[in-house]
This record gives C-alpha cells, sequence and structure tokens, in this order.
C-alpha cells in the first residue's frame, strides 16, 4: 500500500465519526484508530482464560436477561455523575487476575485517576474518572461485556 492512499485513509478517519477503520490489500494490513481521549492509556496484561464448557450458553443468557434489569436502577439512583463506557469489550475492575480493584463503592477519586479496564480487540484500556467525587455505585460486574454508551459507575 502506497503513502498516497495511507494518508488518505487517515485523513478519512479523522473527518468522520468512525472510530477505527482495517484494511487489508493483498498481504498488506492497515490498522487505523482514532484516539478520543488523550487521558486513555494502553496496558498490557495476561488475560483469563475461560474454559468452554456446556453451560456457556445458558450462563450467556442470564446474562443478557439480568442487563434489561439494570437498566432502570440506573435512571432510578442516577443522583450522580455517570461514567459510560466509550468502546464495547469486556470490563475489567484490576490490572491483573487476582489483583486489588482501583476502585471499590465509597472511594474517592478525583479527575484522571483509573476506574477500570475495558478489553477490545485484546488492548486493553484504561478507563479514567471524568470528574471528581465518590463511588456510589459499580454497575457492570468483573469480565461483563459492555457495550458502548454503557453506563460503568455512579460518582456522587
Amino acid at each position: 500500500m502506497d503513502l498516497r492512499k495511507l494518508k488518505t485513509l487517515i485523513d478519512l478517519v479523522a473527518e468522520s465519526d468512525i472510530a477505527e477503520l482495517e484494511v487489508t490489500e493483498g498481504e498488506s494490513k492497515v490498522r487505523i484508530v482514532k484516539s478520543s481521549a488523550p487521558q486513555s492509556q494502553l496496558v498490557m496484561m495476561q488475560p483469563q482464560a475461560a474454559a468452554p464448557t456446556a453451560g456457556a450458553p445458558a450462563l450467556a443468557a442470564s446474562a443478557s436477561a439480568a442487563a434489561p434489569a439494570a437498566a432502570p436502577v440506573v435512571a432510578a439512583e442516577a443522583s450522580g455523575h455517570i461514567v459510560k463506557s466509550p468502546m464495547v469489550g469486556t470490563f475489567y475492575r484490576s490490572s491483573a487476575p487476582g489483583s486489588a480493584p482501583f476502585v471499590e463503592v465509597g472511594a474517592s477519586v478525583k479527575e484522571g485517576d483509573t476506574l477500570c479496564i475495558i478489553e477490545a480487540m485484546k488492548l486493553l484500556n484504561e478507563i479514567d474518572a471524568d470528574a471528581s467525587g465518590v463511588i456510589k455505585q459499580i454497575l457492570v460486574e468483573n469480565g461483563q461485556p459492555v457495550e458502548f454508551g454503557q453506563p460503568l459507575f455512579i460518582i456522587g
């Protein structure tokens, strides 16, 4: 892929609403990711290995059934700043399995403090507090998949 095509692709991503673009041309592969938050950092962590089981579909069904039930709770108790997921991925409360979570309910946080990690496409992205206050509620369980814009924390 020549530099003119690459520059055109970069300009297209920068001017559009898309967050990332991946193009494969022959044996060349280019991935362009738009950085939306300068405070986000990439962290390398060894992911937990999950063994596939026959009960996995039932677990996924129960998790998806629990998600709609959580939405009214957020609306009813949203008396504070809601930190939402900036991407689709897997939510982790700590930097490594078995280590202490970044924050707990009742913990004081300042703007810029790390709240959690969201793994997306094998990249680990730190999610930072965008407001100062006290963690009132953690709305997502460790290891749970999250959607773009899904509420993660309530800071009061």
